[in-house]
């Protein structure tokens, strides 16, 4: 929160000497990007917030904002926000209104991820799920011609550190009979550390992750929110192993929903991430369920029903 509100000071004269003299007809603005708000509200102009993660529900304020503002150093960033609203050029200057729910916000998250959806306030919050061009969703991998079933490992793009994880990845998937796996490991790992590549293992740096995902059969993912939405809208069971953040409230969500296992990377050993696999697979209703989920995400409108919301703001 407080590198929020230190890139707000910094960036906001920045942004004000690219649009005092040629507004905006309408700022769109990041949970975290206070700056974009103060800057719409100094100038009259109507803004919506893109919102890449849970938004706020009817109890959000007993449930979690009341227990932020007993974290230790709270009083001292909140006299430092409300000093900076007094002297920005917001209207609205109490800070838990500023920081609060916004009037408009589109909720880039597949629905079935959201904590209390049905106490969402729907007059301000659309959920239009994960927005990509589903069309060019293919472009960039190839499945193998001889994969009976394809395993993608991924943990995005902040979590690669990790060759211990990779090397019990190897030791239970790797010559598994008829799967091909793709295994991305990041910038960070050097291939090295991991020892011999089965051959039924593809290494890489870096992946076509959504191409693969609509081709594969699982995925191993550190259930980010842009990974878990992007295994809902392919339809792919996943084994969740959380690294940070709110991943650990995804695993056990898509856990809830019957899509996936969670395995913790202390317990994330060859013969548990083995046994996650098969217990997945062998599922006789996960199939179903992956299906049901696909179709409600897909029916959120995504990019074109973000669009028309966006451009209607404009009429």
């Amino acid at each position: 929160m407080g590198l929020f509100l230190d890139d707000a000071i910094g960036a906001l004269p920045q942004l004000r000497a690219a649009y005092d003299d040629d507004p905006a007809d309408l700022y769109l603005y990041d949970i975290g990007a206070y700056a974009a708000r103060a800057l719409a509200e100094s100038q009259g102009r109507p803004l919506m917030q893109l919102s890449p993660t849970f938004v706020a529900w009817d109890g959000y304020e007993q449930d979690v904002a009341a227990h932020l503002r007993r974290l230790p150093g709270a009083d001292a960033y909140r006299a430092k926000f409300a000093r900076w609203l007094a002297g920005c050029g917001a209207s609205t200057l109490d800070v838990d209104a500023f920081c609060g729910p916004p009037a408009r916000a589109l909720a880039l998250i597949a629905r079935a991820m959201q904590p209390h959806a049905d106490r969402v306030d729907t007059d301000r919050v659309t959920f239009v799920g994960p927005c990509f061009d589903l069309a060019a969703g293919t472009d960039g991998w190839t499945r193998p011609a001889d994969a009976e079933n394809v395993l993608l490992i991924s943990l995005g793009s902040a979590y690669t550190r990790r060759p211990e994880f990779y090397r019990q990845c190897l030791a239970a998937y790797g010559d598994l009979p008829g799967w091909h796996v793709v295994l991305q490991i990041g910038k960070y790992t050097d291939p090295a550390e991991l020892g011999d590549v089965p051959p039924n293992v593809e290494l890489h740096s870096w992946v076509p992750q959504r191409a693969i995902l609509q081709q594969a059969d699982a995925f191993v993912t550190h259930a980010g929110m842009g990974g878990c939405g992007e295994g809902l809208l392919a339809g792919v069971p996943m084994i969740a192993v959380p690294q940070g953040a709110e991943q650990f409230v995804n695993a056990d969500r898509l856990v809830e929903l019957g899509v996936a296992r969670r395995v913790d990377t202390a317990d994330a050993t060859a013969g548990a991430l083995r046994a996650a696999l098969d217990d997945l697979v062998t599922d006789p209703e996960r199939a179903a369920r992956s299906r049901r989920l696909q179709a409600a995400a897909r029916a959120e409108g995504g990019t074109e029903r973000a669009a028309d919301l966006i451009e209607g703001m404009l009429v």
